[in-house]
C-alpha cells in the first residue's frame, strides 16, 4: 500500500520566499464529497494526475497517484468536480536536509499559506524553520478536500 506521512503547519511570515528553489501553480478538483476516500484531479503546471487519498485526520494516510492526460484532467475539473477547485502556488523551500511544500492559496482561501513536509516515518525529526507556525496535521478543515467545499476565506476569523 502506497502511504503518504505528512506534517502540516501554519506558515507566520514571508522568510521563507529568499529561500525558494522552484515554484509552480496547482488547481485541484474534487469527484466525491463524502466517503472513505477523498478522489482529486490536479493540475501542476503542464502534468496532470488523478488521486486518492484515505479520508482520514492525522499524520499518516494512504495514498495512490497516477498520471493522466492533461486535456482530461482540464476536462474533469470543469465538468465532474463537486466543488469549486482549489488554486495555489506551491514553493519549494529546503531547510536542514529536507524539502518543504509551501502552499499559497489563492482565490476563496487567500491569504492562506501552509507549509507541508513529508517523511519516511511518524517519529523522524526534523529541524523546524524559523517561518513555522503552529501545527494543523490533525485539523481536517486544513486539508485541502476540506478547503474546496468550505474555503478559508469562508471561516469567521
Amino acid at each position: 500500500m502506497a502511504t503518504e506521512i505528512e506534517r502540516k503547519f501554519l506558515v507566520t511570515s514571508d522568510a521563507w520566499r529568499d529561500h525558494a528553489h522552484a515554484s509552480e501553480d496547482f488547481e485541484q478538483g474534487y469527484l466525491c464529497g463524502d466517503g472513505p476516500a477523498s478522489v482529486r484531479i490536479r493540475i501542476e503546471g503542464e502534468a496532470a494526475n488523478i488521486n486518492i487519498k484515505a479520508a482520514v485526520v492525522g499524520t499518516t494516510r494512504a495514498e495512490y497517484e497516477y498520471p493522466i492526460a492533461l486535456a482530461d484532467a482540464r476536462e474533469m475539473l470543469a465538468d465532474l468536480c463537486v466543488a469549486a477547485p482549489v488554486r495555489k502556488t506551491r514553493h519549494w523551500v529546503r531547510h536542514a536536509g529536507h524539502t518543504w511544500e509551501i502552499d499559497v492559496f489563492t482565490g476563496a482561501n487567500a491569504p492562506l499559506v501552509v507549509a507541508e513536509i513529508e517523511l519516511s516515518s511518524e517519529d523522524e525529526a526534523f529541524e523546524q524553520p524559523p517561518w513555522l507556525g503552529e501545527e494543523v496535521s490533525d485539523d481536517s478543515r486544513y486539508y485541502n478536500h476540506a478547503l474546496a467545499f468550505a474555503p478559508y476565506g469562508q471561516w469567521k476569523q
